[in-house]
């Protein structure tokens, strides 16, 4: 352990994390003036300068808010409460104690009438990156202790792996950050093969807080040591230049043709690991036979798979040949799982490398998502760090993540998943904290109408993002430089005390004091708390992961000594980490959690599940909406990846975010070839539009994207005119993305498989109004 602040007898630095990384905060008068990354950080990410301007911006939430015409009904005993003005509507500041009443009376209300399986708290979002502090922990331990709620599952993230891959491999969790590490990839690898890229900018990124971004120094170290990387994607820049990669272009949401082409080279000319295939996996026969055509007449080939993904079939043939010759790696991004059956995409990967036959040996193999975050493939075995206990939740009911508006559009229909069957809950309150909807939900304009089914829609939120504009109830949170936490995570090896740098803003409160308030007005504040303040929680957690960690000799130092030094670094594994080496080195005595306890070419029980979407192999099939439909015309395929200016929508509002902006605008990239045809130059304001909504968006003309293909980054907050010109001035590409399940297997996010159109925009100038509060008025007859 390595102690890495200022000398003792020198007055502490205060130090802060978030999940873009560790800073020393400077403070003046109150106010935030500067943030700068720990000394540990080798490539620092700009985006956490952008909170500084906005602490105290106007879209700042100060008060307990109400939505008027909700709290109108609720004032009168009218039924009334308009829910079509939810996003459009004016607020009416309460007191905290009126506020608190009303949340509580409206849960025992819903608990009384309708049950808890009526209380929708998925609370989807990445939030704080606190230990302590972490929205969604404190809304389901408090709504546990209240008799339960409806929850989600899986991830927007990669919702069709979490589902798939255990069919496949075993449990997704126990992978993903267990995977082959950097280190070993540097050390061993020769080919890297990134099926959808490495995209730094998403290594900006860890969840729960980081304290060193090691993505692009480690890819330029690979790079140093004669790795050759290949980068298939619509995306030149999915691979840092530094890499020299060879950029194979591929229509969006064909890699599962690809790889089966891939297959079909090595099966044919025998160039696959019989003995690995043998030795290790079950199912391939079946899925031989279906790579060879004999089960719809149709054989995989290079030629087959040139075709639908427009890569030459010469260079689909060669790559096969050049991956068996060379220690080689296949890299799938979380993105792949975005798309229509994005389930495929990774089982068909794991089947390629498994026929490569170098699964769990050291730079070899597979991988899932480097790069999509920080975490994934550092040199760190699972760190097992306390977290804040959530109790048992009572209730059964859940939802598929991604599938939010269909459960509250359609209640008491049945949907299918991981080959159950169940029944979408009637919601009556949703309860949301640490999360944006309006950021990550497809179909925007389909979801404001869902938004128009419950009762009651309650809301922590610190600023007012749409999320907040279309609540009923918003209470004012603080940001974690309000409040005092500790950033540690099983998946990174630094540990920061989150000091408090500034007075909450406002009438701000932390989670943990809002939910005490209101578990004191339902009579449940002891279960709650367990007679503990949040500095006593923190205390608790602490010492916990300390006493966890030093049964496997890894030692923290006490709490006291920790808050005064502010932070420290645990020592990485000694070992390079390989994916899989246990099972390669005994496969009886380390099977996976599969039926067969091998790795499943094929799936019996998928099979058995008979599902008309989704067969018992990796299979190719057509999306609704791809390059390859027959009406194609003058539309063009809408890629919506991560932004590199901040975490999904957080800090949309920043300086890092709005400097990006053309004329307010989300930028949109696009090919020069495309932008010619469509008349449409460099920085002008463009048109973007489907059957499901429209957008404007700033262009950008680049050769780094392929013919056919535009770019737009998520994130931009949902800016709706109301008048239903426009679904969103501001450039969010969820109004335009589609909301399907990626098949009824996983369920999960399809936004990836979206064609739209593009014209110069004619409309003249727009007002912009994402960034702007709603009208609030000041409530005097009800205040309390």
């Amino acid at each position: 352990m390595d102690d890495l602040d200022n000398k003792d007898d020198l007055p502490r630095r205060l130090f802060t994390s978030s999940h873009w990384g560790s800073y020393s905060v400077s403070v003046e008068n109150d106010r935030v003036t500067g943030l700068e990354p720990l000394e540990t950080d080798k490539d620092p990410s700009p985006i956490g300068a952008g909170i500084i301007d906005v602490l105290d911006h106007p879209t700042r939430v100060t008060a307990p808010m109400i939505r008027k015409s909700w709290l109108d009904a609720k004032s009168s005993g009218s039924s009334g409460i308009k829910p079509e003005l939810r996003g459009r509507d004016s607020f009416v500041e309460v007191s905290w104690n009126e506020a608190e009443k009303l949340v509580a009376g409206e849960l025992s209300r819903v608990i009384k009438d309708h049950g808890n399986e009526a209380i929708f708290a998925g609370s989807y979002g990445w939030a704080s990156a606190g230990r302590f502090h972490h929205a969604q922990s404190q809304i389901h331990r408090f709504l546990n202790c209240v008799g339960g709620y409806t929850k989600s599952v899986n991830t927007y993230s990669f919702a069709a792996a979490e589902v798939i891959v255990p069919h496949v491999i075993g449990h997704f969790r126990n992978y993903i950050y267990g995977q082959t590490s950097w280190q070993s990839v540097v050390e061993n690898t020769e080919l890297f093969v990134a099926f959808g890229g490495l995209p730094v900018k998403n290594g900006q990124i860890g969840q729960g807080g980081l304290g060193n971004h090691i993505q692009r120094p480690a890819m330029e170290e690979a790079a140093k040591h004669g790795v050759s990387f290949v980068n298939i994607s619509p995306l030149r820049q999915d691979v840092i230049d530094q890499l020299d990669a060879e950029w194979m272009p591929i229509r969006p949401n064909t890699d599962t043709a690809l790889m089966l082409a891939l297959c079909h080279t090595l099966i044919t000319e025998e160039h696959y690991d019989q003995a690995f295939i043998n030795t290790y996996t079950v199912g391939f026969s079946a899925f031989a036979e279906y790579i060879l055509g004999k089960h719809d007449g149709i054989a995989k080939t290079a030629s087959w798979a040139s075709k639908i993904t427009g890569i030459a079939a010469d260079d689909i043939s060669a790559l096969a040949r050049q991956m068996t010759c060379q220690r080689t790696m296949i890299s799938l991004s979380w993105s792949l799982t975005r798309q229509q059956y994005g389930e495929e995409p990774y089982w068909a990967g794991i089947a390629l490398a498994a026929l490569i036959g170098q699964i769990g040996l050291p730079g070899g193999g597979f991988g899932m998502g480097y790069s999509a975050v920080n975490t994934v493939g550092h040199n760190i075995s699972n760190l097992n760090f306390a977290a804040l206990p959530q109790g048992q939740n009572a209730v059964d009911s859940f939802i598929p993540v991604a599938r939010i508006s269909d459960m509250l559009l359609y209640p008491g229909q049945s949907f299918r998943y991981d080959g159950g069957t169940y029944t979408y809950p009637d919601i009556r309150l949703m309860y949301w904290a640490g999360g944006n909807p309006f950021h990550h939900h497809q179909d925007l304009t389909r979801m404001v109408k869902a938004w128009q089914k419950p009762d009651t829609i309650v809301v922590h939120e610190w600023c007012w993002n749409a999320n907040a504009k279309h609540a009923d109830i918003v209470l004012p949170c603080t940001t974690s430089l309000e409040r005092q936490d500790i950033a540690m995570t099983p998946r990174d090896n630094h540990v920061v005390s989150m000091d408090q740098a500034i007075p909450p803003v406002g009438q701000a409160r932390d989670d943990y004091d809002i939910l005490t308030g209101i578990a004191r007005n339902m009579g449940c504040d002891d279960a709650f708390t367990e007679g503990r303040n949040a500095e006593e929680w923190q205390r608790w957690l602490y010492d916990l992961s300390r006493q966890s960690l030093s049964q496997f000799g890894k030692e923290m130092p006490d709490y006291v000594a920790f808050r005064k030094k502010g932070f420290f670094t645990l020592p990485e594994d000694d070992e390079p980490m390989v994916l899989l080496k246990d099972f390669r080195d005994d496969p009886e005595q380390n099977a996976l959690q599969t039926p067969s306890g091998k790795i499943e070419l094929a799936s019996e029980r998928i099979k058995s599940f008979d599902l008309e979407d989704f067969p018992g192999m990796p299979y190719w099939q057509e999306p609704d909406e791809w390059l390859g439909v027959a009406d194609l015309g003058g539309q063009l395929h809408m890629i919506n990846n991560q932004p590199h200016t901040k975490l999904h929508s957080q800090l949309d509002h920043g300086k890092v975010s709005r400097a990006e902006r053309i004329d307010g605008h989300e930028p949109v990239i696009i090919n020069p070839a495309d932008a010619a045809r469509h008349g449409i130059g460099d920085r002008d304001l463009v048109l973007i539009k489907n059957a499901r909504g429209t957008m404007v968006c700033g262009a950008i003309l680049s050769e780094d994207i392929m013919a056919g293909v535009i770019l737009v980054s998520t994130g931009a907050w949902y800016d709706p005119d109301h008048d239903g010109s426009l679904s969103c001035k501001h450039g969010n590409p969820n109004v335009l993305t589609p909301d399907i399940g990626t098949s009824s297997l996983a369920q999960g996010p399809a936004a990836h498989s979206c064609l739209v159109t593009i014209d110069r925009w004619q409309g003249g100038d727009i007002d912009i109004t994402a960034h702007q509060p709603p009208k609030i008025e000041t409530e005097t007859k009800n205040s309390s």
